[in-house]
């Protein structure tokens, strides 16, 4: 096994074992689809289970008179509803530490290339494609993380030309926007609000709705996402409807526009607890006619049409001039 970063293990994880005489009692398997992603499953939050919350991948132990390789195609096809060919084994991994999986892992590799979001969850609560560079950001299991990272390290994406500068960008003169899912929840006259921690960079000490940057994934991904790290609620994608649209341009200097997406959830389970404390300090539920202060902005813009049925708000743009000699 190469001497290289991808062999440490992300903080409070397992690691990698380079014993093989350890008999493995569990199993896992790398799926990836040549591009560089790999499919993880992210795990309940609130279940008796090892790694509770965090994205891991799919796997299991096998089942009495049932071998280590049959294991695997069993769960896959439990956890996914795929069967795969080329199914190959790559290393072990040893699991251990509290409400984790312990003794010895026997990784696989597997290749698909599919349609995340389309898999059925039988297990846990979403799939996603995400590459090694996001998964610094994400809870994840430890040892997960680790097999993940030399699997990358060994097996590098393959390098496609670089496109134009404005490839799909809209031709020249294009300027990107960033895009901000955001959760608006409701229950009896109130929306669920956060305080930011006064140190964050951006909106230190007032108060946001549940949000995050969508980059990998699709917007109600990342929300499903944002809301179980952050607040531990657990949203099913099916639940969310696009509420309010706010195009922003702050006033600063080089600022980015921002395109702001408010998705109400119909239904959701679990109650707001703080689970990033050096993000957000505290969660409450505010009646809508009579909001916080100081509050972001657009939030408070975004929640102000969501209560009267307008679908979009811009903020910050220089209002348009209108156009001459036209009829």
């Amino acid at each position: 096994m190469p001497d290289s970063p991808a062999n440490s293990p992300k903080p409070g994880g397992n690691t990698l074992n380079t014993s093989p005489s350890s008999r493995p009692a569990s199993t896992a398997v790398l799926i990836d689809n040549g591009r560089g992603q790999y499919l993880l499953h992210l795990r309940d939050a609130h279940k008796p289970i090892c790694d509770p919350g965090t994205w891991s991948l799919v796997g299991g132990g096998p089942v009495p008179g049932e071998t280590l390789d049959e294991a695997i195609a069993r769960e896959i096809l439990e956890e996914t509803g795929l069967v795969l060919s080329g199914i190959t084994r790559y290393r072990t991994v040893q699991a251990h530490g509290p409400n984790r999986t312990e003794g010895t892992i026997q990784v696989y590799t597997a290749k698909w290339d599919g349609a995340a979001h389309q898999l059925p969850v039988t297990e846990g609560i979403m799939f996603a494609w995400l590459d090694v560079a996001t998964m610094e950001q994400l809870s994840m299991c430890g040892w997960a993380h680790a097999v993940l990272k030399a699997h990358h390290a060994e097996h590098p994406a393959p390098s496609l030309p670089e496109p134009p500068d404005d490839a799909g960008q809209g031709g020249p003169g294009a300027v990107r926007n960033v895009i901000g899912a955001h959760l608006f929840l409701e229950r009896d006259g109130r929306t669920l609000l956060g305080l930011r921690h006064p140190d964050v960079t951006f909106a230190g000490g007032e108060w946001h709705a549940l949000a995050g940057h969508v980059e990998r994934d699709s917007v109600r991904a990342c929300l499903v996402r944002e809301a179980c790290e952050e607040a531990g609620i657990v949203v099913d994608p099916a639940d969310l409807a696009l509420v309010h649209t706010v195009h922003l341009l702050d006033d600063h200097e080089n600022a980015e526009p921002r395109i702001q997406l408010f998705f109400r959830a119909s239904q959701w389970s679990g109650e707001p607890e703080v689970r990033e404390p050096d993000k957000c300090t505290a969660w409450q539920w505010w009646p809508l006619d009579s909001l916080p202060g100081p509050m972001v902005r657009y939030t408070r813009a975004a929640i102000a049409g969501i209560r009267t049925g307008t679908a979009y708000t811009e903020l910050g743009w220089t209002p348009a001039v209108p156009a001459t000699g036209r009829r």
